[in-house]
């Protein structure tokens, strides 16, 4: 075996940007980002690249990978706008901009947001209004590293008055599955308590809910 074969994993899965990208957990060396699976140790070959340690210090640790990663397929597309909409309906700053590139762009309605760090502010100060917060998702078109969708929740304000927003994104993903580029628009509609099409427990919407289309929205 050569040592460029040496490079490759033997098992399946993909490597990306010093990650396994499917299959356990993985553990990265400061001197070489060599990733390692749980059956590492079993005789296992995995893809290892010399780093210097002044390249770590400058980079920071490796970026973590979100599959599935572009170009995405109509499955995959589907894939990622669920595990999306999944993120958001946990309602947890922290735990969703981890989604996103750090330097990522995103234009909210009028507002315009940049880096992780304003990601957080921004759904800190966005679901601490929008209260009881549901929402869905549907794929709307896909093509190479980019996804469309379409979106509605529902939320209330502070004095129980009730809505329905509408909304658009555009989506652009790196090589890693992260999203750097979000563009949406948003239009709320005020609606009866009564009128609410959403009523499962808060998080995860349950998998046999119907969705935007089967709602006729």
């Amino acid at each position: 075996m050569d040592a460029k074969q040496r490079m490759q994993p033997t098992t399946p899965g993909a490597y990306r940007g010093g990650v396994w990208a499917k299959g356990g957990d993985c553990r990265v060396l400061a001197d070489s980002r060599r990733a390692r699976r749980p059956d590492d140790d079993a005789g296992v070959v995995v893809k290892e690249i010399p780093m210097p340690a002044t390249k770590i210090a400058q980079e920071g640790p490796p970026r973590t990978a979100r599959p599935p990663f572009p170009p995405f397929t109509r499955e995959t597309a589907i894939q990622k706008v669920r595990l999306a909409e999944d993120g958001w309906n946990s309602r947890e700053p922290e735990k969703v901009a981890l989604a996103y590139t750090l330097d990522s762009r995103w234009r909210n309605r009028s507002e315009f947001v940049n880096g992780r760090q304003e990601i957080v502010a921004f759904l800190a100060r966005k679901w601490a209004k929008e209260l009881d917060y549901r929402l869905i998702k549907e794929l709307w078109a896909f093509e190479g590293n980019r996804i469309a969708v379409r979106f509605a929740y529902e939320w209330h304000d502070d004095s129980g008055n009730w809505y329905r927003s509408y909304g658009n994104e555009n989506w652009e993903f790196d090589e890693d599955g992260l999203m750097r580029w979000r563009l949406a628009c948003i239009n709320d509609l005020p609606i009866k308590e009564s009128d609410r099409s959403y009523r499962w427990p808060l998080g995860r919407r349950p998998d046999g809910h119907p969705g935007l289309t089967d709602l006729g929205f």
